[in-house]
């Protein structure tokens, strides 16, 4: 090439060219499918997971003889457990086995409840570590349940001034979500407040249906009726 001569820069022919790029795309498609795959089936693993503990724990709750809740809600710690193993990162899991736990040791109503009790607040507690905006503040509600439930110091860990404190996080969190509006009410019902629970009360009646929780839903709403039922009889 003369100076001054314009340099020509060699180029590949279009099939070539079309073939390099298409290498190269599918390769960066590879890592995104590798980098995400594994993390994505583990979270629809854990959902599905959640799913059927839920479904399992409603029909206990709502539709078994108390007679029999003992053993069916034992049996179904133990496969809330394996799951929480499986998913030790999953802030729903966690959850949903402090759930059972907890139901476990309401329906015990023994000495032994309070060790499930213990048991259920410390998933409760891992679980806000990781998610606290998990199951709509579920970590929260759950926690400001016990709370309410459980006797005080010395006998165990219940207070009521950190359960309302629990769940008017959950409602920041989740304001329509059944659950919190339903526990607030019951705490103020139970604090002595009752014409305070009763918008509370009433929202558990007008709370949009969650797909999938029929059965939670049906029974929440009985309960919230019922406390209603009591206020309007004072």
């Amino acid at each position: 090439m003369e100076i001054g001569e314009p340099m020509t820069i060699p180029t590949l022919p279009a099939r070539a060219v079309r073939r390099r790029d298409l290498l190269s795309l599918s390769g960066s498609a590879a890592l995104v499918v590798l980098g995400c795959s594994w993390p994505c089936a583990a979270r629809a693993d854990a959902d599905e997971a959640v799913l059927e503990l839920q479904r399992e724990w409603e029909i206990i709750k709502y539709r078994t003889p108390a007679a029999q809740r003992i053993s069916r809600f034992e049996t179904l710690a133990a496969k809330a457990h394996s799951a929480t193993d499986q998913f030790r990162n999953s802030s729903p899991v966690l959850i949903w086995e402090a759930v059972i736990v907890s139901s476990w040791a309401e329906a015990k109503d023994d000495l032994g409840s309070l060790e499930l009790a213990r048991r259920a607040k410390a998933l409760y507690e891992a679980a806000l570590k990781i998610d606290a905006s998990a199951v709509g503040g579920g970590a929260y509600t759950g926690l400001a349940a016990l709370h309410c439930k459980l006797p005080g110091w010395p006998l165990s860990f219940g207070d009521e001034g950190k359960a309302r404190e629990l769940l008017q996080r959950a409602l920041a969190i989740n304001p329509q979500g059944v659950d919190p509006n339903y526990y607030y009410g019951e705490l103020l019902v139970q604090t002595r407040h009752p014409q305070e629970a009763v918008p509370y009360l009433e929202r558990v009646l007008q709370a949009p249906a969650r797909p999938g929780r029929e059965i939670g839903d049906a029974g929440r709403r009985d309960e919230a009726r019922a406390l209603l039922d009591k206020i309007k009889a004072r």
